[in-house]
């Protein structure tokens, strides 16, 4: 068994952030990855620009200085990489976190892939991009149907749908586009979503006015086969020849992980219970950081302000230490 004082399960950007809040108090954080470092960014598309400039995606106090104002997805894995080798951030990568089990002394077992480690404090920032939205309809598991969307070149000259309505579907059949595919969106809701990146969408609907995109609404997926999607619009059943099917349906984090260290979940909101002011849970020495604390609202906390994260949780972590020593002296 390793004994480490504080160890941090995910390694994105706000993982990272928390690592190296803790080491500029005085710790030396272990952070425990499943990939390697940023792992949700890695599994961008390869195109993909952030919405955020890069002054919002700094972190540590590296600065991430590019030409454009708004990154890539290439960019930001090099200014990251960057980061961990300027702070020294100890990263276990590749080993899997299986689970965190409360000890009576209130330390934490920690097993993963590739051993057992006891720790004083532990900080879940694991996300929310590992766990798909899925759709529970017929097909779903077929081998052409994908919840993530990498590059658009294997599929020139075939028949793709993506599914859903909102910047991933968007940016997704605008790349499937271009790379000579013959694409259909199909959205559940009456008009184009409000989020829609607003440099996006003219250039998306100038697409579908022209027929180069088939675009339907309040189109309900019913069930996918080999060659075909089976869907609803308005009561009417719809049948379209297909090949490939991209379900950009969104993302959940993984509340069962939580609750089984015993982190009370919001059962509406899917929102941990923890204290804002130190990210800390229901759970004495458990923290979470990023977009996990937001619960199923993805839209509501990102790099940006995830980042912060760390610096609530260093700080309370410092005075439960210091309020240990003094107990011990008297």
């Amino acid at each position: 068994m390793k004994e480490e004082k504080i160890i941090i399960v995910g390694g994105g950007p706000c993982g990272l952030a928390a690592a190296i809040a803790l080491q500029d108090a005085g710790f030396s954080p272990l952070v425990i990855e499943k990939g390697n470092i940023v792992h949700s960014i890695y599994r961008f598309p390869t195109h993909q620009t952030f919405f955020s400039t890069s002054d919002r995606l700094e972190i540590g106090g590296v600065p991430f200085i590019t030409e454009n104002r708004k990154p890539t997805r290439n960019q930001a894995l090099a200014y990251y990489r960057e980061v961990v080798v300027r702070k020294q951030v100890r990263v276990n990568a590749f080993e899997e976190v299986k689970t965190v089990k409360p000890q009576e002394d209130g330390a934490f077992l920690i097993e993963t892939t590739k051993g057992v480690y006891r720790a004083q404090y532990v900080v879940i920032a694991t996300g929310y991009y590992d766990h798909p939205n899925y759709m529970n309809v017929p097909g779903e598991e077929l081998p052409k149907v994908m919840h993530y969307f990498k590059e658009a070149h294997p599929y020139f000259n075939t028949d793709c749908v993506v599914i859903g309505g909102k910047n991933s579907s968007i940016d997704a059949a605008m790349e499937l586009v271009k790379a000579g595919a013959r694409v259909t969106v199909l959205y559940r809701g009456n008009e184009y979503s409000k989020s829609i990146k607003p440099w996006i969408l003219p250039e998306f609907d100038s697409l579908v006015k022209k027929g180069v995109i088939r675009m339907e609404f309040r189109a309900h997926v019913k069930a996918i086969t080999e060659d075909a999607v089976v869907y609803e619009v308005d009561g009417e059943t719809k049948t379209i020849k297909n090949d490939f099917v991209f379900a950009m349906t969104g993302y959940h984090p993984d509340h069962r992980f939580l609750m089984n260290i015993g982190v009370q979940i919001d059962p509406e909101s899917g929102r941990p219970h923890y204290d804002p002011e130190t990210m800390e849970t229901n759970v004495p020495g458990v923290f979470i950081a990023g977009v996990i604390a937001a619960g199923n609202d993805a839209n509501e906390i990102f790099i940006e302000n995830g980042r912060f994260h760390g610096d609530a949780i260093a700080a309370c972590i410092v005075k439960r230490e210091r309020e240990r020593a003094a107990k011990q002296l008297q």
